[in-house]
């Protein structure tokens, strides 16, 4: 009799005499009777989540620029009797699959559009090898881009496109903030404009319905600028200029001068 163990996150592949038998789920197993004689093994298959690095592989792209590209590749088996028995290597057939469909979608971009949007490398090289790591028992999760290594000459000239983009940017939001300001200092100054209208509208009309305050308002000077002092000033004069005796009074005030 046989006894084996499998633990969480495995499963076991059990062979007798050389033959898959069984797949075997977390858990303890027996197989065979006392006098049995059937050779039993079982290979232990790691269906949790694993990565693997494709890297530095250089690409000519679309508009003739060569990058060199790194990918890291999230997988998991899915079928752990595929992925033993119709393949050698499915490590090195996921490795194989994801260099071949990086290089074909690469090809097929412009620097720009690579540089743009990296998550369409991910889904492309996902829906690229899909079938073909379904037939030897994986799922390729997603594949991202680990690093890209461009030429020195390259890489300059983009770093200062990359500085300016962010001058331009700053200078935009400096921009927008002044013509913020203007525009609430304006609107302030309207406001302001449309309440001293209104409020000399007001006045005007106060003085229209009470003539009164108009005579006040002049009193109020006439005070202000007696106090003054210096100055000399003639109420009803064109009634008093007839009489004589004002005339001679002026005068004798002129004199005594």
């Amino acid at each position: 009799m046989n006894e084996w163990v499998v633990r969480d996150g495995y499963c076991g592949l059990l062979y007798e005499d050389g033959v898959l038998a069984d797949v075997l789920a977390p858990g303890k197993h027996r197989r065979g009777a006392w006098r049995d004689r059937t050779r039993r093994d079982v290979t232990f298959v790691d269906l949790r989540e694993r990565s693997v690095t494709i890297k530095n592989q250089e690409i000519l792209t679309a508009d003739k620029v060569a990058v060199r590209v790194s990918l890291l590749v999230y997988m998991r088996v899915v079928d752990a009797k595929a992925a033993h028995q119709n393949v050698v290597d499915f490590h090195e057939h996921v490795y194989e699959d994801v260099q071949l469909a990086a290089r074909r979608f690469l090809a097929t971009r412009t620097l720009d559009q690579i540089l743009r949007d990296r998550n369409e490398i991910s889904d492309a090289i996902r829906e690229d090898v899909k079938a073909s790591a379904q037939s030897y028992g994986v799922e390729i999760l997603r594949a991202d881009v680990k690093d890209m290594v461009f030429p020195g000459n390259l890489r300059e000239i983009m770093n200062r496109v990359i500085e300016t983009e962010r001058e331009s940017e700053a200078s935009v939001i400096a921009a927008s903030k002044a013509a913020q300001v203007a525009r609430i200092r304006a609107e302030a100054e309207a406001v302001a404009a449309k309440e001293r209208l209104e409020a000399d509208r007001a006045a005007s009309q106060l003085l229209v319905d009470n003539p009164q305050l108009v005579r006040l308002r002049e009193l109020e000077v006439l005070r202000e600028i007696g106090l003054s002092g210096g100055n000399q000033f003639f109420i009803g004069l064109d009634n008093l200029i007839g009489s004589g005796s004002i005339r001679a009074g002026m005068r004798s005030t002129d004199d005594a001068t």
